[in-house]
């Protein structure tokens, strides 16, 4: 490993010399005579002038005058979280998962929910979740929102995207946000669904849900969820609204809600407008049942976003028993049908995953190890850059490029296998071309929440 300090010029002009940088962040592609290594790792010289990337070529023998030479240092683009509950997040230690399990989780949630979440609750902890995001080097983030109409307790959709709005607008420049509204698919079926359509369209956000009833669980059976589909593709075709939907949240192979979206998805000619997060049964589902939904998936369009922190967490759990299966869905088999695939943290220190810290970096080095994307490497990073930035529309995060902004992460490594063995305390994150200075919030900024 590298240890040699870095000081990172106060100017906003100056260069990089021999930074190390997995191609595939690379948006107009490496520098064809730039040295490659065994990881598809190529070493540039990077030039930095009024915040953005002006120059990357193929690293020189000597250092352009006044240039930092990196050594070989790996230099990452900030990342993508592009699912995830920062509305839940941080509510552990108020409302805690007595046992770990799914259900658990989805009834302690409601609770706390219906208990706590007002604006200055909400704004808190989401509030706290971006100051950890954005020192860990996470450009870009979409946060599902619980936005169930509550009744006589709260008007939760309209409570939560206010709230969203207000820190969307506050931290532009610095992280990207976007937010999805999160109902279970039954909701379709009441006059709530309507008004919670024109609260995302008003917020430009996109229409969503869970696949499984209110207060039930993913692979219960669902006689209508055709037509609840239906309905949520009518509303979203109105309003010209993309989709992202949990789908599939278990170990049960009757769980096929994932074949039902991607039939609607044809059915309505919304090809490339949606995605599915989870999609655990697919991988516990009879060979030829799963792979004629990953064919339906493909024709579709559909991206599918794994949670492999978080499904390894809940996915077979049981008291006394040890787990058999990770929880994550097949996704070799999907990359290999030509299906987009990110990888993304999902929930942070709730009932639903006690852990994290909105760390993306770590979420990929847990995820590689988890989904077994190694040997060899050179794909890996792609599944927190440029594939959940595609999915997300975003130019500017997620990848490096000529005439792009400077918000870099340098890490104190020089390979890939380096990169997932280390969790990379020392990185320095890089915003419009300097050096952020961030640390993570201190946890003492949730004592009001932990109290309320």
């Amino acid at each position: 490993m590298t240890t040699s300090p870095l000081t990172i010029p106060a100017s906003r002009d100056y260069a990089l010399h021999r930074a190390r940088v997995p191609a595939i962040f690379l948006a107009d592609g490496a520098p064809p005579d730039a040295d490659r290594d065994g990881d598809g790792c190529v070493l540039v010289d990077m030039s930095i002038a009024d915040g953005r990337v002006t120059r990357i070529a193929a690293a020189d023998s000597t250092p352009p005058e006044g240039a930092l030479d990196l050594g070989g240092r790996q230099v990452w683009p900030t990342l993508v979280d592009m699912h995830t509950h920062l509305d839940k997040g941080h509510t552990v230690a108020r409302t805690p998962n007595p046992d770990g399990s799914f259900v658990s989780a989805r009834d302690a949630t409601m609770a706390d929910r219906i208990g706590f979440w007002d604006e200055a609750d909400l704004r808190r902890r989401m509030t706290f979740g971006l100051a950890c995001a954005e020192a860990h080097g996470v450009g870009a983030i979409r946060t599902h929102l619980d936005s169930n109409d509550d009744g006589p307790h709260r008007d939760q959709a309209a409570t939560s995207w206010g709230v969203f709005r207000e820190l969307r607008d506050a931290w532009a420049g610095r992280i990207a946000l976007q937010a999805v509204g999160l109902v279970p698919i039954d909701v379709y079926a009441t006059d709530h669904a309507r008004r919670l359509a024109d609260i995302v369209a008003t917020s430009g956000g996109l229409i969503g849900g869970v696949t499984r009833a209110s207060g039930g669980l993913h692979g219960e059976p669902m006689e209508n969820i055709d037509g609840l589909l239906d309905r949520l593709f009518a509303l979203a075709a109105e309003r010209d609204l993309d989709i992202d939907l949990h789908v599939d949240e278990t170990g049960d192979p009757a769980a096929a809600a994932l074949d039902a979206v991607a039939r609607a998805t044809l059915r309505h000619g919304y090809e490339g407008r949606v995605t599915c997060g989870h999609c655990c049964s697919l991988a516990v589902q009879p060979p030829a049942q799963a792979a004629a939904t990953i064919a339906l998936v493909a024709a579709a369009g559909i991206s599918i976003v794994t949670l492999p922190t978080v499904n390894m967490y809940l996915q077979d759990r049981g008291a006394g028993r040890t787990p058999r299966w990770r929880g994550v869905a097949p996704v070799h088999e999907l990359i290999a049908a030509g299906i987009a695939v990110a990888v993304a943290g999902d929930n942070c220190r709730d009932a639903f995953y006690a852990y994290g810290d909105h760390d993306m970096l770590d979420t990929l080095r847990q995820a590689i190890r988890i989904l077994h994307f190694d040997h060899p490497l050179d794909l890996a990073p792609g599944l927190a850059g440029p594939v959940p930035a595609a999915a997300m529309r975003l130019k500017d995060t997620g990848t490096i490029r000529v005439g792009g902004p400077a918000d870099l992460i340098i890490l104190g490594c020089k390979t890939l296998n380096q990169m997932v063995t280390r969790h990379h305390a020392d990185r320095i994150v890089i915003k419009r071309g300097k050096p952020l200075g961030a640390t993570p919030p201190s946890y003492a900024q949730l004592d009001a929440s932990i109290a309320s």
